[in-house]
Parts: structure tokens; sequence; C-alpha cells
């Protein structure tokens, strides 16, 4: 699989402050990653850094194989599109003169997309309505329509859903899956809305205090997230034997401990366990959340 982005050790630091703190991430093509950690984690900086607004103190980075401090990362660039903190529009513009203004400042003087964009992003129907009027929600998908202008191979959307009402944060992840599945574009997302990012993310990078704690798949960690219970026995072989004559998923965590997955009725589940005369020690039943996840990952300081 081709890797659009790898960063490799990147440090920032600000006289005695560290905004990123040996960050190693990876992202595939074709992904749609999810770059998870609560305010001030690091995210926008590790963002500005990759699209080159910043340097890093040290370290270095990737994009499509090509080193940051090679000739050619200008020209890889620009298969980029971002939008970081707020986006780039004029107020007293139309939506289709500020696609306009900005292809001309991107070096696109003969933009012939306009109309085409602007449907994609679900504003073909705002006419001669000047910005400045547009929901929040209008705005940032006028924002990403801006990114998409030179019609990127790699999108970097910073908190792409901050402030937005319910119906803007299912248009902008409705709009987000469309730009991944059917344009096969790589997504990058910032965010510490982790329900939000549960429904389209492929890949998680977990960060906190400027480091990436945690790369992990979207499938493996939704098998870490499955309701589960927990048994602790010091019978593991019986309750061993049940379990596969009975077709049970479990996990045998040590030589006390079994993770049964799926969803069950615990007091049936319990009392089909003493008809055959298996009693646990201790049994409990979880049901992890994202959150909960995350939390556990930075030592269960809060997310916001």
């Amino acid at each position: 699989m081709e890797i659009v982005l790898e960063t490799n050790n990147l440090e920032k630091k600000y006289k005695d402050f560290t905004a990123l703190n040996n960050a190693n991430i990876h992202i595939e093509a074709g992904s749609i990653y999810g770059l998870v950690g609560k305010n001030g984690a690091g995210k926008t900086t590790l963002i500005r850094i990759i699209c080159g607004l910043q340097n890093p103190t040290s370290g270095n980075y990737k994009i499509y194989g090509v080193n940051n401090n090679s000739k050619n990362i200008l020209s890889i660039r620009k298969r980029m599109g971002a939008i970081i903190e707020t986006p780039a529009i004029y107020g007293e513009m139309t939506a289709y003169d500020n696609l306009l203004e900005q292809a001309k400042l991107g070096g696109i003087p003969s933009f012939d997309d306009v109309e085409e964009l602007l449907k994609l992003v679900g504003l073909e129907k705002t006419g001669k309505k000047k910005v400045k009027n547009f929901s929040l929600g209008m705005k940032q998908r006028l924002g990403i329509a801006i990114a998409l202008t030179n019609n990127p191979d790699f999108l970097i959307l910073d908190e792409p859903i901050n402030g937005l009402d319910p119906q803007g944060i299912i248009e902008i992840r409705e709009l987000i899956l469309k730009l991944n599945k059917e344009k096969r574009i790589t997504i990058l997302i910032s965010s510490h809305y982790l329900d939000e990012l549960s429904k389209i993310a492929t890949w998680y990078g977990f960060l906190d205090n400027g480091s990436i704690i945690k790369e992990i798949s979207s499938a493996d960690l939704h098998k870490k997230l499955e309701h589960k219970i927990i048994l602790t026995t010091s019978n593991i072989k019986e309750f061993v034997k049940y379990f596969e004559n009975n077709k049970i998923t479990y996990e045998v965590i040590d030589d006390k401990t079994i993770n049964i997955y799926g969803k069950h009725n615990l007091a049936k589940f319990i009392s089909e366990l003493s008809k055959k005369n298996l009693v646990a020690d201790k049994i409990q039943e979880i049901e992890e959340t994202l959150e909960n996840y995350y939390l556990n990952l930075i030592g269960g300081k809060n997310c916001d």
C-alpha cells in the first residue's frame, strides 16, 4: 500500500514549550485518518508543518515518498489541499466568485470546474447569495471546495466540524465520505469529536502531549470496542472447553482471565454456566467506547 504521509520523530519547540515531541505518523493512500487529540495536544502544529507553513525543530517527513528537505517538496504539495483552522473566504463575494478568486491565487487563472465543484459540496443553488450570509456549515463546505480547486489526492481538514449544528455535522460527514469513496481522496481529519470520527475514520492516530501514542485501524479498534464479558476463574480449561463446544467467541487473557465477545444476556449466560457446574470467581460486563479507549490511552485525562 502506498504511503501518502510519513513523519519521523517530528519535534517542534517554541522556546520552553514543546508542541510536538518525536511524533511519528503513517497515512496510507485511500484512508480516512482520524487524528485524535484534546485541544493543545499538537494537532494543528503537526498539520501546519506538513503543509509547509512551519518548519520542524528536528525530525523530518515524507509526502508521497518525497522528503521535506527535497527540492521537489513544493511540487509534491500541489497534490494536497487543506483547511487549517478558519477557511479563507471573502464574505462580500458569492460562492462562485470565491472559487474563481481562490483558483487565481492558487495559480489556476482559467478555472472551468466551478459549477461542478459547487455541486460536489452541495452549494450549487446559492446563486448570488453573499458568503457572509451563509451558515457556518455552508462556509465550511465552501472552504473544502476551495481546498479542492487544485484537484488534490490528499486532503487535510483541521477540526472541520467545530461549532457546527447537528445538520452541519451530518453534511460535512457525508461530504468527506463522498470525497473519499467517489474521488478516491486520502483524507487526514483532526478532531476531538470522537463519536463523529468513529463514523468515518478507517485509521486512527492518537496524539497526546505532542506524541503519537497509538496508531490503529478502525477494524482492529472495533474489535477492542466490542461488547464483552470479563470472566475470572481458576478453572480456565473447563470454561474454554465449554466455549469451544458452544462456539462462543472468547480470548484467554492470562491464567485466570477470559474475555467473552458478542452480545449475551448476562443473567442467562451465568445460568447456562451454572447448569454445567461452571462457577466463575468474578464476571464483569463491559461495553467499551472510543472515548473510554482514548481516555485509557492518555491516562484518564479529559479530551476536550
